[in-house]
């Protein structure tokens, strides 16, 4: 049973308009156990970081079925074998799996992979035009009522596609969209991030350190005058930063433990909203 209020060390927020709260920061694991190919060169590493990851409460894992050719699965899954009960396990149904049976036969796979009989929040990866998104949500809908997961999610949506997904949904709603975003990607401020926020949908932003482009010239130096100012390093001002918003959980990627605890420096502290106004301002395009 997932226990709410069992995270103190990195803070929670409210998984959409649902009683249970997920961590602030989970880890993201794209290109951990390979990219679209397993990589087995490193299994030992990932396996130690998810460990290292949970021990840090940072018990949010994000995964997919496409990662590693399925195998980045196999790691999470055999990370948390020991305590799957204590950590939130998010996977994704790849685009060429959104027919109705596919997708049950997408989870199949996932959930042996994990090694487990049910995932946390269960994410369509990417909208796929060629085929009707009733017939997706609708095997969504009935892997939640069947107890096969535990929460629907959507990735990558905008606005007219979260909308239309919506009215295919009769007893769950959408908890999460999984989007792009960190100062430098901003295009989800316009209209995604307010509708959501309206509408009880948490924001998942991946890449929210943009794959570490703000530590090179020029968002490092933008950022730097601010880190200093508040005693902290050029990641954690960014992270804050995206975090500014009380619906939106980050899930940066990393296989470095020492990163994973600069990150996690990320919270715990607000700058003021001059300064959060003054970031956006830099980054504005």
């Amino acid at each position: 049973m997932w226990i709410a209020g069992s995270f103190f060390v990195i803070g929670l927020r409210r998984l959409g308009r649902t009683s249970v709260e997920i961590p602030v920061i989970g880890l993201g694991t794209w290109e951990m156990g390979g990219s679209y190919a397993p990589d087995y060169s490193r299994d030992r590493e990932v396996i130690e970081v998810i460990r290292y990851a949970v021990g840090c409460d940072v018990r949010l894992i994000d995964t997919a079925e496409m990662y590693g050719g399925g195998h980045t699965e196999e790691l999470v899954g055999e990370a948390v074998r020991e305590f799957r009960e204590e950590v939130f396990i998010a996977t994704k149904v790849w685009v060429s799996h959104l027919r109705y049976e596919d997708v049950f036969k997408a989870l199949e796979g996932s959930l042996r992979r994990l090694g487990t009989d049910y995932v946390d929040l269960y994410q369509v990866h990417w909208p796929n035009p060629g085929v009707p998104l009733r017939e997706t949500m609708k095997a969504m809908e009935k892997l939640a009522l069947e107890g096969k997961i535990r929460f629907i999610g959507v990735c990558n949506f905008y606005v007219p596609e979260l909308e239309e997904a919506m009215t295919y949904l009769s007893h769950f709603d959408i908890v999460s969209n999984q989007v792009l975003y960190n100062v430098r990607d901003r295009g989800v401020e316009e209209k995604i991030l307010p509708y959501c926020r309206k509408n009880g949908i948490t924001v998942m932003a991946y890449r929210p350190l943009a794959k570490g482009a703000i530590l090179r010239e020029p968002y490092r130096g933008k950022l730097e005058e601010i880190a200093v100012k508040y005693g902290k390093t050029v990641v954690q001002v960014a992270l804050n930063w995206v975090l500014r918003h009380d619906h939106v959980v980050a899930i940066p990627k990393t296989s470095n433990p020492r990163h994973l605890d600069e990150i996690l420096g990320a919270v715990g502290w607000r700058m003021s909203d001059k300064d959060y106004e003054r970031i956006s301002e830099m980054f504005r395009v």
